[in-house]
């Protein structure tokens, strides 16, 4: 591609051309930062909870069932909140 090229192309990729013929790129959108960095972070997270159950001081069927009672207690928890505004400390007031 040359610049005599650049004038049959609408103006959106004129830009991007020309910045490739430079050796050059546009910078990227936020959007796509966003998506790449929380995507990374996803992952990372779900390789620590393997990491950290892989070496949890448990065997695992203790460590499952520990993890079943916290999960209904935070889940009793949530329901009484929910069925009790007044409980929550952030709503009491409202």
């Amino acid at each position: 591609m040359n610049l005599k090229d650049l004038n049959n192309l609408d103006q959106d990729h004129v830009k991007d051309r020309l910045l490739e013929m430079m050796g050059v790129e546009a910078k990227r959108s936020t959007g796509s930062w966003l998506f790449g960095t929380l995507t990374a972070f996803g992952v990372g997270m779900l390789v620590g909870a393997g990491v950290g159950l892989i070496l949890a001081p448990k065997a695992g069927a203790g460590l499952r069932e520990d993890l079943r009672d916290r999960l209904r207690s935070a889940s009793h928890r949530l329901d009484h909140l929910r069925d009790d505004p007044s409980a929550n400390p952030q709503t009491a007031g409202a």
